[in-house]
């Protein structure tokens, strides 16, 4: 039986964002792996919604049940609607109409191209060997982080095949998996399937100022840019390098996505954020001086002041 106090608490949850989603746990720390699906799906959809944790709550979390009249949870609602639990959701994610149903573009169900090597094909054919009702699968989440594991076929998942071998992708990770590259190497520690995708975002190279420094003796074309504010160059500079301000920003942005950039600054943080950050425009080749200007006064330059 549902009271109107837990009636009352439930739509005014309901009610304060466009998506809600009644779970165990919050968004960053689900507490069971029903709720941790939900929360991977809308976190590759939309960036804002509010989570309920019913485990701080016993009236909502039994209450929330009768008022939808579903047994489950998590449970998800959408402009006041419900629309499921994980299952449902998990369905919908995979046909499209979850993106409908979120006001976000239904990505087009497009199979990608992959190359997966002799030793990767020999290797999964014999791990789905064990069981027929396995396929591979294989996550690619909006960091480009994979996940590869076995598991029965998901409503809705594309599937791609290369040198024999069936590969399993969500709606999303297919859209992130072009041109993909699969292959099983020996390690130290066994063996592992190594993936080598060309879409991922570059990554900044970390150099030090031993480094830098040869790249300027020996006349690299290279960019070398300094984040710091004017009062700190004022103090103390790099000869070549160029302050990062907006003129000097925009200028960059129209240069070829494969010339080199090195930033630096006082000690390496402030210039990695904005390596980082060309790194996100497509630039190729970014680097980011480690120990910064202080590194190059100690190491290089003792006639360049600390501060």
């Amino acid at each position: 039986m549902l009271d109107d106090s837990t009636r009352q608490r439930i739509e005014a949850a309901i009610a304060a964002a466009p998506v809600v989603l009644f779970m165990k746990g919050d968004r960053r720390q689900p507490q069971c792996g029903f709720s941790a699906t939900v929360v991977r799906i809308l976190d590759e959809i939309v960036p804002e919604y509010e989570t309920v944790d019913v485990l701080a709550d016993a009236g909502i979390r039994d209450g929330v049940k009768a008022y939808s009249s579903w047994p489950t949870i998590p449970q998800l609602y959408v402009k006041g609607e419900f629309v499921g639990g994980c299952d449902i959701v998990k369905e919908l994610y995979g046909s499209g109409e979850l993106h409908e149903k979120l006001g976000v573009p239904v990505p087009e169900r497009r199979v990608p191209t992959l190359h997966i090597t002799a030793a990767a094909a020999a290797f999964l054919t014999q791990a789905t060997a064990r069981s027929e009702r396995d396929a591979v699968h294989l996550r690619i989440d909006a960091s480009f982080q994979n996940q590869a594991y076995l598991g029965p076929e998901e409503p809705g998942e594309l599937v791609a095949e290369a040198n024999g071998v069936r590969i399993l992708f969500d709606l999303m990770s297919a859209q992130r998996a072009e041109g993909l590259v699969i292959d099983h190497v020996e390690t130290a520690d066994g063996h592992e399937l190594r993936i080598d995708n060309p879409n991922a975002p570059r990554t900044v190279q970390q150099i030090d100022v031993r480094e830098l420094r040869r790249l300027l003796d020996a006349g690299e074309p290279i960019q070398l840019l300094d984040v710091r504010t004017p009062e700190e160059r004022a103090k103390a500079s790099i000869p070549g390098a160029r302050l990062l301000d907006d003129e000097v920003a925009a200028e960059l942005e129209r240069l070829p996505k494969n010339t080199t950039l090195v930033f630096h600054c006082h000690h390496g943080g402030r210039s990695q954020k904005a390596a980082e950050h060309f790194c996100s425009l497509g630039f190729r080749d970014v680097r980011n001086v480690t120990g910064g200007i202080d590194a190059w006064s100690q190491e290089i330059d003792p006639s360049v002041p600390r501060y």
